[in-house]
């Protein structure tokens, strides 16, 4: 009996040394930037209805409804070479972010994932408007791409 014990236990302690260690994920490159400025920007209506259940079984209510312009929140963020136009993608809960702070971003399938390290450090989702190559960025590009 001790004979298959001690052979259980050696079967299991090889098997357990020829398992390798799984690799480490890698942490994710920020590219860092600057917020240059906040703007609020037109983005759609919001509409209130007057109808009620009633009203329309009945027929009795009137077409009235209350429009309302919804603005969002709109940040420029100046990096080393483009200079991105951002919008929240939480528009119901936005975070005001701190203009003239650095601010560190990836880029992810769709959206931008943002963390300004100064405040809370979180990493927020934003959806990218535009996209501008700076023009001083394609003058020191196109300076060493001549002295090579």
């Amino acid at each position: 009996m001790k004979t298959a014990t001690a052979g259980v236990f050696l079967v299991i302690a090889a098997s357990l040394q020829t398992v390798a260690p799984a690799p480490a994920k890698d942490k994710p490159a920020y590219e860092r930037g600057v917020l240059l400025q906040m703007d609020s920007t037109h983005c759609g209506y919001a509409e209130k209805d007057g109808k009620t259940l009633t009203g329309e079984i009945l027929g009795t209510d009137g077409q009235h409804k209350n429009t309302k312009e919804v603005l969002c929140q709109e940040y420029i963020l100046k990096s080393d070479r483009l200079i991105f136009r951002i919008r929240p993608k939480d528009d119901k809960h936005p975070t005001l972010l701190p203009v003239g702070e650095s601010a560190e971003f990836r880029i992810h399938k769709d959206k931008m994932l943002l963390r300004v390290p100064e405040s809370d450090g979180k990493e927020r989702e934003y959806i990218v408007v535009s996209m501008t190559p700076r023009a001083d960025a394609s003058d020191t590009r196109a300076a060493s791409a001549i002295n090579r």
